[in-house]
């Protein structure tokens, strides 16, 4: 789903959050600049030190995969902001275990947020949209 382009201590505590909402040409010019991939993401989360920290999510990248699953821009747009604080404070997704514990990570900030419950993720979904493989 998204990238992580410089890992937290967990020690740091995130003093100061900057969020900006691109469309998928900026997030691409990003995601080449700072992470040498091509093309559009979701989300990217950025660790400035001095616990200062940075996402960046695509708007259009929300309503394109929104429309694909069914759901709402604005719950694929929470969904990405948490992934990326979630990054952020030291979770990764490299690995299934990994992934298995950000996806319930995920449900428990958006379900403690009363935004989505029982999801379907992005990337699975995109990955093979015929097995509705949920959260």
């Amino acid at each position: 789903m998204a990238a992580d382009a410089k890992r937290r201590n967990p020690d740091d505590s995130l003093q100061e959050l900057s969020i900006a909402i691109v469309d998928d040409d900026a997030i691409a010019a990003i995601n080449r600049q700072f992470l040498n991939h091509a093309g559009p993401t979701d989300v990217i989360s950025f660790n400035l030190g001095d616990g200062l920290g940075e996402i960046v999510v695509s708007a259009e990248r929300a309503c394109i995969v929104a429309r694909q699953l069914s759901r709402s821009p604005d719950d694929e747009l929470a969904l990405y902001l948490v992934h990326g604080l979630l990054h952020l404070a030291g979770l990764d997704d490299h690995t299934p275990a990994q992934r298995r514990a950000m996806r319930a990570a995920e449900r428990r900030v958006l379900g403690a947020l009363g935004t989505i419950c029982g999801l379907c993720t992005s990337a699975d979904a995109i990955e093979n949209p015929k097995s509705n493989a949920c959260l």
